[in-house]
């Protein structure tokens, strides 16, 4: 019988990408509703209690993100609705058409475009991360499950667990890609530091480093990013960031550690590089994990080469108990549906046997 506390939302459902932009072509999408229904089935069958969220994340988002970046997630779908798209070829979904990079602005000071399909690049930093009706919705619902799972942990849960959807790792100060719009660990992360945690530390297991943690906390020491992910040296997402040298900036130097792993690791080479960001965690003196939890590197996913086990998601669930910290678990990726539930479960099983215990005295991470 599950004993950790499960946060869902109907409302994460509603976000509906249809399709996504790849290399100019529309393919089908992966990070769909069903992943929800998947993982609550599974999670409700082993007797984990489930609970809708109670806690708004509303102040914390304002903390994590800029006001620019939420008031469009907030309103595009609504803008382009209210546009010619859907008439003219078809385009129910907000597609960013141009990107005011360097090499376009060259230096000058750029302004507002009028137009949604030549503003929407301003935030999103890829094609593949469409926004429709109901995408702020399920959005707004998966940081308030984060929110709410942190809040049970502040307040003297051992663990729990966010069912976020969509993902929000990918997710920056000011933009959105990877299908994640609002970063729901950072959302934990800073909720936990509200509650008193003077240091916490995520751990993130997706298969893919998440680019956009990583930098809403770059430059912080009160909160460190670990992430074991597929190398993007060898062309995986996020292609340009998850390098081994990226360690943090300013305050945050040393705070930050990217573990890129080859194509085709198995368990025993990920799970040491678990254990190793989790031994640097504890020594340098978190209250507090959260750990983003994508089981797209398992062996069946396609979104990853990883060849990660059902047997290495419970150990690694092990490993983080081992710590003895308050834990915080939130959903990313994990994209293979007749494996997902599982997938999920055999994690939160392995971290079942956390017992807290205070964290050792350390500077590390400073």
């Amino acid at each position: 019988m599950g004993s950790i506390p499960v946060v869902w939302s109907p409302q994460t459902r509603l976000h509906d990408p249809r399709h996504e932009i790849w290399v100019g072509v529309a393919t089908e999408g992966t990070e769909v509703a069903a992943r929800v229904d998947v993982i609550l089935a599974e999670l409700s069958k082993r007797g984990y209690p489930i609970m809708e969220p109670s806690v708004e994340a509303d102040d914390v988002l304002h903390r994590v993100h800029s006001s620019e970046l939420l008031m469009f997630l907030r309103d595009a779908a609504r803008d382009w609705a209210a546009g010619p798209y859907e008439e003219l070829v078809g385009q129910s979904r907000v597609v960013p058409y141009l990107f005011p990079t360097p090499a376009m602005t060259a230096g000058i000071e750029t302004k507002q475009a009028k137009a949604i399909h030549a503003e929407a690049g301003r935030y999103a930093y890829d094609t593949m991360t469409l926004v429709g009706p109901g995408t702020w919705e399920a959005a707004r619902a998966a940081a308030d499950c984060a929110a709410t799972a942190a809040t049970l942990v502040a307040e003297g849960a051992s663990a729990a667990y966010a069912l976020c959807r969509p993902p929000g790792h990918h997710a920056t100060p000011a933009g959105f890609g990877g299908s994640c719009y609002l970063n729901n660990a950072a959302v934990a992360a800073e909720t936990l530091r509200a509650g008193g945690a003077a240091k916490v530390g995520i751990l993130d297991i997706d298969a893919h480093q998440g680019n956009g943690t990583a930098a809403i906390f770059y430059e912080r020491s009160d909160v460190l990013y670990a992430s074991v992910h597929v190398d993007p040296a060898a062309g995986w997402f996020p292609h340009i960031l998850g390098f081994a040298d990226e360690t943090g900036s300013g305050a945050g130097i040393g705070a930050t550690r990217n573990l890129p792993l080859a194509e085709g690791t198995g368990d025993e080479v990920w799970l040491e590089a678990v254990a190793e960001l989790t031994t640097w965690l504890d020594s340098a003196g978190c209250d507090a994990l959260v750990v983003s939890l994508g089981v797209d590197a398992a062996a069946d996913d396609p979104e990853s080469p990883l060849l990660i086990t059902h047997d290495g998601y419970h150990e690694a669930g092990s490993v983080v108990a081992t710590l003895g910290r308050p834990t915080i678990v939130v959903q990313e990726g994990g994209y293979h549906l007749p494996t997902l539930g599982t997938l999920v479960a055999e994690f939160l099983t392995g971290l079942a046997s956390l017992k807290t215990r205070p964290p050792k005295s350390s500077c590390a991470g400073n």
